[in-house]
Order: C-alpha cells, then sequence, then structure tokens
C-alpha cells in the first residue's frame, strides 16, 4: 500500500509498505478520507517525527476491512472514525477521566503510525462507529470538531452568552457552530482572511471582524463578551483575547502558540479588575473514554445540527501530499480543512 512517511523535517515521502497486521483486539481499517491537522504542520515541518519513517494522519475515518479474534461488537464493513489518543489507563490523570492529561499516553500518527496510507491497524477501544447519514469525509473531521466542543466547555459556555471566536481553522469554525448550538445569545468571528470570515458567517456568525482591518478591541468596546476562545495560538491573539472580555468573563487558550504568553499592561489591569479567568484547552478527550465531546459531535453530525462541507478548503489524493506540506510551509494557499484521499 502507499503510505506518507516523514523522515526529518520537510522530507516527506509517498511510500510503498507492506499493509499492517492486526493482534487479537485491533481491527484493519481501510481509510476513506484523513485531514491535516494544525499539528501535523509544525511536525511535518519544523520539529520532525518521534521516530524516522512514521506514518502521518490521526484525523480519519474509513471502513473496518478485517477484525481480530476479540474485537467483539465490531464487524466487517462497519463505518468508523477513531479517537487517535492511547492513554495508558494507569496514571493518576487516567483514573479521573482526564485521558487528555494522560502522563504515558501514545498517539495515532503521532507516536505511532497514522492513517495517511490505505490501511491502519486500531484497537478496538479507539473506534467510534459512524452513522450512515454522516459521510466518511465528516468523520476525518470529528476530531477537530471535538476539540472545539471541549474548549468551549472548558469555557463553561453559558445559554444566552456572547460568545467570541478568534482563528478560523476547522476548530474555530466547528466551535462558531457549536457556540450557536449550546445556546449563545451572539457569535463574533475574528480571523484575518476574509475567505474564512465569509464561510463563519455562512455556519451561522453574528458578526465578523477581520483583524487585519479594524481593531478588534475597539470594535467589541461596547459589547459585554462572557467567553472568548483562541485557536489560533497567535500571541497577538492572545493578548486581545484577555483585552475584549467582559467582567467575570472567560478566556481559553486552544490554539498552540509555542511561544510566550504575554499580556500588555493594560491587559493585565483588566484581567485583575474583571476578575476574568484563564483556561488552557488540551485535545478532547473525557470519561467514558474518548468522551462525551466525541459522542456528542456525531450526535450533532447525524442530526445535521453541524456542517462539514463548507469547512473542507481543499481536497488531494495521497500521492500530492508532500507537495501540499511544501505549499503550506511557503504559504502558497489559504486552507481551512485538507482532506487527503489514500484510495485514489
Amino acid at each position: 500500500m502507499k503510505a506518507v512517511k516523514l523522515y526529518e523535517p520537510g522530507n516527506l515521502k509517498v511510500e510503498q509498505v507492506d499493509s499492517p497486521s492486526i493482534d487479537s483486539e485491533e481491527v484493519l481499517i481501510q481509510v476513506k478520507a484523513v485531514g491535516i491537522c494544525g499539528s501535523d504542520i509544525p511536525r511535518a515541518l519544523v520539529k520532525g517525527a518521534y521516530y524516522q519513517g512514521l506514518t502521518l494522519g490521526h484525523e480519519f475515518a474509513g471502513i473496518i476491512v478485517e477484525c481480530g479474534q476479540d474485537t467483539e461488537g465490531w464487524k466487517v464493513g462497519d463505518r468508523v472514525t477513531i479517537a487517535p489518543l492511547v492513554p495508558c489507563m494507569e496514571c493518576d490523570y487516567c483514573k479521573i477521566g482526564k485521558y487528555g492529561l494522560c502522563d504515558n499516553y501514545n498517539y495515532y500518527g503521532s507516536r505511532t503510525d497514522g492513517a495517511m496510507a490505505k490501511y491502519i491497524k486500531v484497537h478496538k477501544n479507539n473506534l467510534l462507529k459512524l452513522p450512515d447519514t454522516v459521510s466518511y469525509e465528516a468523520g476525518a473531521m470529528v476530531d477537530p470538531a471535538a476539540n472545539a466542543v471541549h474548549g468551549l466547555w472548558r469555557g463553561d459556555l453559558k445559554p444566552g452568552d456572547t460568545v467570541v471566536v478568534i482563528g478560523l481553522g476547522a476548530i474555530g469554525l466547528f466551535a462558531v457552530q457549536y457556540a450557536r448550538e449550546m445556546g449563545a445569545a451572539e457569535v463574533i468571528a475574528i480571523d484575518v482572511f476574509e475567505e474564512k470570515l465569509q464561510v463563519a458567517k455562512l455556519l451561522g456568525a453574528d458578526r465578523v471582524i477581520n483583524s487585519k482591518e479594524a481593531d478588534p478591541i475597539i470594535e467589541l468596546e461596547s459589547t459585554k463578551v462572557n467567553l472568548v476562545l483562541d485557536t489560533s495560538g497567535s500571541p497577538t491573539a492572545q493578548n486581545q483575547a484577555v483585552s475584549m472580555t467582559g467582567k467575570l468573563g472567560s478566556v481559553v487558550f486552544l490554539g498552540i502558540s509555542n511561544k510566550e504568553l504575554t499580556l500588555s499592561a493594560k491587559s493585565v489591569d483588566r484581567l485583575l479588575r474583571y476578575e476574568i479567568g484563564i483556561r488552557g484547552s488540551w485535545n478532547s478527550f473525557s470519561d467514558p473514554f474518548p468522551g462525551e465531546e466525541w459522542s456528542f459531535t456525531i450526535e450533532c453530525m447525524a442530526k445535521g445540527r453541524i456542517q462539514t462541507d463548507p469547512i473542507v478548503s481543499h481536497r488531494f489524493k495521497i500521492d500530492e501530499t508532500p507537495d501540499v506540506f511544501e505549499k503550506i510551509k511557503n504559504k502558497d494557499i489559504v486552507f481551512n480543512k485538507i482532506l487527503i484521499f489514500p484510495e485514489e
């Protein structure tokens, strides 16, 4: 089969490799669609893999083509997506159901081979069934959608709240929809790309702000903001998030910056005087594993309450994957969710 292998940062190759062999508690999945996650980009272009020759890809959906003898409840032909985290189930955090904080985890597409390949083997505990009403493309986006849910729950979103989402990649665009689904009275979307702002409007944002053209702090001076979710990871946006949050409001940092968090004197003053809460959001896993974030997402997709098609900006064949990452590196494309199709 073909697989996308990462050797060193920037060194991606599509190679012919053997199909995986499963053990008794695993299934073999034929991958129908796999997404490029925001975390895949620094892994592929900057930081590199945990080991040379890693197969990338952890956001995916497919069909079971083989089952191990101890995979009761699953059968050939089942349509599935998977939760990529493999928690140890033994550390203090796993014991209280905080699996995303596991001390000794494994991870498909990061620490073990992922789904940018025709086939992948997956442990039965990581499988989630896709209803027939959820496409494989949508199934490949359950992961980022669940991350959006987790972030909004970390911010304790309440019905009637005014919510601001900064950064309109896939997670941000799902957050716009989920904020409305969870009862927000007003949803405001912020980004620097007009194309993304238009998609946010299509998906239900009440107001959009292009922060390249207008200062969002000034734009929201007269708006009481209850919750700001930053998915961008931009230090500028992180500071703005605090500066636009209202009294007793919450700021949730979800986007990975790999940089220092620096707040201006004015933002620190507002943080104290307004008693603003700042929280981090990491991944999407809770009890029972993989968590309500995942089951809620699949339910919303199955009932048509969450849209996925407008979020997909690009579709590529597996052979094009190295070139896609090169385009991302050179900033040749503006994208939301990029999907790769291994069997085409």
